[in-house]
């Protein structure tokens, strides 16, 4: 472990239960085998199995869940045996995309910084996104846009650094409340980056950065000092000169657009100009997450069937939305306004995408699929003509039953868990007992 990374609590645990033959299987299946593979694991496991697939993956592993919630639980638990450094959560939009509202600030900035990390080449081990995040397309080259970094010392134009954060989608304030505003007296900036905790305070002297400081949004205070500023961008849809351009244009061809477009066209950013992206950007500028992705990418996906009809209900209320929300829009012209690229993707189609780059799919299920539902899953594909599926089944698939079973759930019974762990060690296994808190565990 090189020197500043954490140390997972649970690592000596993964190297223990790695030496079981299922797990060894799984290392070797993640190391060398092309074939798809199905595991079948109870939900309490899945953090392990994760964990050893990408202990032994050329790649990273991208672990898609049915839910945002989900999602940031198995980053958390991931973290018992991957070290923090090397695991990331790429979140989804609060909104759908053709709602007109914008994501939140803070949703943006962490999934720009995830992706600032990956155009750099450090990519993580284990990427979690749910499945509205893998599947919604987004702008290409969003981890090329420059984020503003200063430290002390550092020398920059005040001018020019705020019309750096307007180009960023930053909105300047009189006073910093909230995630993306900034603020300039004198030779003071303040500015609330959308992945920082507090707002910063940058005093200059002439050019040259002063001091940083975190400052409290109630009284507005300075706190303590910081060692830099970072400010990703707060927006995945930049006001560019050609995005400017395409707003003017949009706005004299559908009347019912004409207001937000000519805001856009000022370069004055509009809550949920992000709607518009297909029509501002191009639809040859937007692509799915795991494209952005090595080819030796391993995508994971917990519960195939609960993400696959997820991912239904997500397409259905999507058009739903797009037909109701832009009908008003497209009032008074030749054609209606064209925004269904920007929807979600079918869940067949990513698979299909993701193995034709080259790209490896497995899927961890709870049970494994019968033989009837494999015959009926087999028929509904040929009748439907959409690749067959895990979970749906693949005929090529590899499955790997981990065998491992939930434990009990004993409620305070310490009497009932030390006669189950005598019995256990009685029958030559290893018992490790682990709690998420120390007050637990001492009790």
């Amino acid at each position: 472990m090189s020197e500043g990374r954490t140390v997972p609590n649970l690592a000596r645990l993964l190297e223990a239960a790695a030496k079981s033959p299922k797990l060894a299987r799984l290392a070797e299946l993640a190391s060398s085998s092309d074939r798809p593979v199905d595991v079948v694991a109870v939900p309490g496991a899945r953090p392990l199995a994760l964990a050893q697939a990408a202990k032994h993956a050329a790649g990273p592993v991208l672990a898609i869940t049915a839910t945002s919630r989900e999602a940031e639980e198995l980053a958390e638990s991931l973290a018992s045996f991957i070290a923090e450094e090397d695991i990331a959560l790429y979140p989804a939009w609060e909104t759908l995309p053709h709602e007109r509202l914008s994501p939140r600030s803070d949703t943006v900035g962490a999934r720009l910084e995830l992706l600032h990390r990956l155009h750099a080449g450090d990519v993580p081990r284990v990427i979690v996104t749910p499945v509205r995040g893998a599947l919604q397309p987004q702008l290409k080259g969003l981890g090329v846009l420059e984020p503003v970094e200063l430290r002390r010392g550092d020398e920059t134009d005040l001018t020019d650094l705020a019309v750096h954060l307007v180009d960023l989608a930053y909105e300047r304030v009189d006073l910093v409340e909230k995630r993306g505003e900034f603020a300039v007296r004198g030779g003071i900036l303040d500015v609330f980056p959308p992945t920082a905790q507090h707002p910063l305070r940058l005093e200059f002297f002439g050019d040259e950065v002063d001091s940083i400081r975190e400052f409290s949004v109630a009284d507005q205070r300075s706190l303590d000092e910081v060692d830099a500023l970072r400010a990703v961008a707060c927006r995945e849809l930049l006001l560019t000169d050609d995005v400017r351009e395409r707003a003017a244009e949009l706005g004299e061809t559908f009347p019912g657009l004409a207001d937000m477009c000519a805001k856009l066209a000022q370069g004055i950013p509009v809550e949920g100009m992000e709607s518009l992206l297909p029509a501002l950007a191009g639809t040859d500028q937007l692509q799915l997450f795991q494209e952005i992705l090595p080819r030796d990418a391993l995508i994971v996906a917990i519960e195939p069937e609960r993400i696959r009809s997820r991912a239904l209900d997500l397409v259905a209320t999507s058009n739903e939305f797009l037909e109701a929300s832009w009908a008003a829009a497209a009032a008074g012209a030749e054609a209606p306004v064209d925004l269904g690229a920007g929807t979600f993707h079918d869940l067949a189609e990513a698979r299909t995408a993701a193995l034709a780059k080259g790209q490896r799919w497995w899927t961890i299920s709870p049970f494994a699929a019968a033989p009837e539902e494999d015959a009926v899953a087999a028929e509904l594909a040929a009748i439907t003509g959409e690749p067959l599926t895990s979970g749906g089944v693949d005929d090529d698939a590899i499955t790997v039953d981990l065998a491992f079973a939930e434990t009990p759930r004993y409620h305070g019974n310490t009497a009932q868990l030390v006669a189950d762990m005598q019995t256990w060690t009685r029958e030559g296994r290893a018992v490790a007992v682990v709690y998420p808190a120390l007050g637990g565990a001492e009790r």
